[in-house]
């Protein structure tokens, strides 16, 4: 994305998170970046755009704001949903956020500074009950939320305001499949609400991540 220029897993969840979980469980080397990363603080993250802090459901089913954010911190949002097999899509976005959740967790310097909310954009299949078996599968080690809403108009003006797509497929017959078209994107809010950055396929790893929040809280320092 633009810095790099410029410079669930229960039995009752989707095989793929399942697989993706039991996987991850071993955490294997990571692979590096396929693109040569800035110096943090080197280069500047203009917002994008600016979200409202929405209340959404955490995963006991308890109304929660989706950002929720001190002045010291940074969030990464990411949509998802939990149905979803496609291995360049949620899953794929699971996997990078369980191994950035652990480089937080493991840097002193992080930890409480950054947050990760993980939102299901398909609240009518994904209740609080299946986001808490999903949080439960990825066992987070730092502060990451795992959100739905209460029903699929409750979700759509976030969607729109992050501009997420998630578009529900439908049959021949009309019915709905349970399968949504959409793109992989993860994002990058500071404590004002604004976008900093937006991750999709290709530019979304762990380390960029890392780079854009400690660039991001520096700024925010000053």
């Amino acid at each position: 994305m633009r810095a790099a220029a410029a410079a669930l897993a229960c039995v009752a969840l989707a095989t793929a998170f399942a697989a993706a979980s039991r996987a991850h469980e071993a955490e294997p080397p990571p692979a590096a970046p396929r693109f040569e990363l800035p110096e943090p603080g080197s280069y500047e993250l203009p917002p994008i755009s600016r979200v409202s802090d929405f209340t959404l459901l955490d995963e006991q089913g308890a109304r929660a704001a989706l950002l929720g954010l001190a002045p010291d911190q940074v969030a990464v949002v990411s949509f998802i949903y939990t149905q979803c097999s496609d291995g360049h899509g949620c899953p794929a976005a699971l996997a990078v956020l369980q191994r950035l959740d652990r480089a937080i967790a493991a840097d002193a310097t992080l930890a409480g500074h950054v947050r990760l909310a993980t939102v299901s954009f398909d609240p009518a299949h994904d209740t609080p009950e299946r986001m808490a078996a999903l949080r439960a599968s990825l066992a987070p080690r730092g502060t990451w939320r795992f959100l739905t809403a209460a029903s699929p108009a409750a979700i759509a003006p976030v969607l729109d305001a992050f501009g997420q797509d998630a578009l529900p497929l439908v049959g021949e017959d009309a019915q709905a499949l349970g399968l949504f078209r959409h793109v992989l994107k993860v994002f990058l809010v500071d404590a004002s609400g604004a976008v900093r950055n937006v991750y999709s396929t290709g530019f979304l790893s762990p380390e960029l991540l890392l780079v854009d929040a400690r660039t991001v809280l520096a700024q925010e320092e000053k």
